[in-house]
């Protein structure tokens, strides 16, 4: 199994409430890819970190092999639902991917 990881930061641009809907339409969209992703088993978006955070949003996320990830990256919902709810928001990106053994 591997996990993949992933910690944004949005656009200091962005008003809070504006924060609080991008948060909102990256949970909403790409939650929605399990069962649409072949050999994504789960996906969670955390978008309510402590104050302490440094990170406005965390993807952890389990694929069923190195394959499933790489299928994963250019599967067309996924590659729409990151075009259209995380990138054009987010300005740091960092992704850690391991193997669960």
């Amino acid at each position: 199994m591997i996990k993949h990881v992933i910690l944004w930061k949005l656009k200091e641009s962005l008003s809070k409430q504006e924060k609080m809907e991008v948060k909102a339409g990256i949970k909403e969209n790409l939650e929605a890819l399990v069962g649409k992703v072949p050999g994504l088993t789960q996906l969670n978006i955390i978008i309510d970190g402590l104050d302490s955070s440094n990170a406005d949003v965390m993807l952890d996320s389990e694929l069923e092999s190195v394959e499933a990830l790489k299928g994963y990256q250019t599967h067309p919902d996924h590659v729409a639902a990151a075009d259209t709810y995380v990138r054009p928001y987010t300005e740091v990106r960092m992704c850690m991917d391991y193997e669960v053994l």
